[in-house]
């Protein structure tokens, strides 16, 4: 509208200069033409429907119900299917469960949930939770047909299912939409099974997008106040042209039903995800073969960054991409692949959807500059080992404890009777913390005895002198804190700790 009461006010300019008229008409013409042009702007914005009828009923049929069932053994404990919490299914899976008949008999247990069809020969999506476990899975079309279906993969990790019945003729189905285009304000309507009734059409808008509810790596949940209650897990959520761009999967609610606050996977991650179960019964995601944590602003002061943003790498994995491409613990990851990293959130769905193989650029942080690595994306398939480093000989005496005050630690070299007394493995080198300050900057980030410090801003060290050097050089440089690399147990960890006395 801004474009238009400028070039409005340039027409009305040139009337002035060719045809001389009163003040007072030259505001009457600026005033009526800005009122004609917000009207215009108002017009152009889409209006909220009459009523969703012709769309319900177009859509109505490639909703489907699903049953899923299993028979708990009698010297068989049954496994409590993992709802998202706040999933339409949680409470429904928690009451099964606590129905469990303690003398062991045998019974099948069902539960309900939504589903919908993306194909007409019979592929159906869903959420993984609502057929975890199950040994039979039943589809109930909307014309009252019953069909067994055949699982033909899932995802835990986005929490998505495929699956599969026969059919002699042409289902009907519906399309993926793109949820990226999608805005928060837009109507959406969501389409399942609620509480076991059937076909149920709920209206709302889109609340708000990039969720994340802390279900998984790759959380980007649309928001939508439309109703959705246990039962609905699985079916989608449409926009206004009928398409999908959203898997309704989770609500927030303290009450246990629906309090106008539902999640929806978004069409641009699902559709993604499905095809490749389609495709190969699995997913295939990118790989970088990093463990990361989030940069705190006390992590990016210690390391000369001046805003908290991108991943710290705490860990890389001794045979993965990022090893090869000489990327080490303490780096951030500022850019993967021309993408920006504003948060830690971000990296590992950035290099999931990356294509295996892919030499991509990564621009990291280190030693107080920016520096960029050329990575060869892998193959997500298992979790990783962390690093490991080669034991140095050690003395068999126990070491003089040394107290750096500015980080309320008493420290010790690693000696044989230490690692006996906080059983530290062998292949796990540093500075053991021996104590710590109550009150102090360690004390406060939870670091303990028994910790081990592998390092300190990013050098390696393994006699306490070496830190107490480090220190005092960050102190001279004016830093407010040190970065620590703790290993715990066998679990290495990035803690910022504050100079001084807390």
């Amino acid at each position: 509208m801004l474009s238009s009461i400028i070039s409005t006010n340039l027409f009305v300019n040139k009337v002035i200069f060719t045809r001389p008229i009163s003040l007072k008409i030259y505001f009457v013409i600026v005033f009526s033409l800005l009122i004609v042009n917000f009207f215009s702007s108002v017009a152009h914005s889409r209006p909220a429907p009459k009523s969703f009828a012709d769309l319900a009923e177009k859509l109505l049929p490639a909703v489907v119900n699903i049953s899923s069932s299993q028979v708990v053994q009698p010297s068989q404990k049954p496994e409590m299917p993992k709802a998202p919490p706040g999933s339409p299914f949680e409470d429904f899976f928690k009451e099964w469960f606590d129905r469990y008949q303690k003398d062991g008999s045998p019974r099948r247990t069902t539960s309900l949930g939504s589903g919908f069809i993306v194909d007409k020969t019979g592929y159906i999506v869903t959420n993984n939770h609502v057929i975890a476990g199950a040994d039979e899975i039943t589809v109930n079309l909307q014309d009252g047909s019953r069909h067994e279906a055949i699982l033909v993969g899932r995802d835990p990790r986005t929490d998505l299912a495929l699956l599969k019945i026969k059919t002699v003729r042409n289902l009907p189905f519906v399309s993926w939409g793109n949820s990226n285009t999608a805005r928060v304000g837009d109507w959406v309507l969501a389409i399942g099974n609620p509480f076991g009734l059937g076909g149920t059409v709920t209206a709302g808008i889109i609340s708000a997008s990039k969720r994340d509810i802390n279900q998984g790596p790759y959380d980007s949940f649309l928001q939508t106040d439309a109703s959705i209650n246990r039962g609905n897990s699985g079916g989608p959520m449409f926009n206004m042209d009928g398409k999908v761009i959203g898997v309704n999967t989770a609500i927030f609610s303290p009450s246990g039903g629906s309090v106008g606050v539902g999640f929806s996977i978004p069409s641009s991650i699902a559709k993604r995800v499905v095809a490749q179960l389609r495709d190969f019964g699995h997913t295939k995601r990118g790989w970088l073969g990093v463990r990361i944590q989030t940069v705190t602003d006390e992590i990016a002061e210690s390391l000369g960054l001046k805003e908290a943003i991108g991943a710290l790498v705490a860990d890389v994995a001794p045979d993965g991409p990022a090893k090869n491409s000489r990327m080490v613990p303490g780096d951030i990851i500022l850019k993967f692949d021309g993408k920006t990293i504003a948060k830690m959130k971000d990296l590992p769905r950035v290099v999931a959807e990356t294509e295996i193989g892919k030499r991509v650029k990564v621009e990291i942080w280190r030693n107080g500059g920016e520096k960029t690595l050329d990575v060869v994306v892998g193959e997500l398939k298992e979790e990783k080992s962390a690093r490991t480093k080669k034991a140095l000989p050690e003395k068999t005496t126990d070491p003089k404890e040394t107290k750096i005050e500015s980080l309320g630690l008493a420290l010790k070299q690693i000696s044989r009777s230490m690692r006996q007394k906080y059983k530290i493995p062998n292949n796990i080198r540093g500075v053991l913390v021996t104590g710590v300050t109550e009150g102090s900057g360690a004390s406060k980030k939870g670091i303990t005895p028994g910790d081990v410090i592998v390092e300190v801003n990013q050098e390696e060290v393994n006699r306490p002198g070496k830190i107490a050097a480090i220190v005092s050089k960050a102190v001279r440089k004016g830093r407010q804190s040190v970065l620590l690399l703790i290993n715990r147990g066998g679990n290495v960890r990035f803690i910022a700790v504050r100079l001084g006395k807390g």
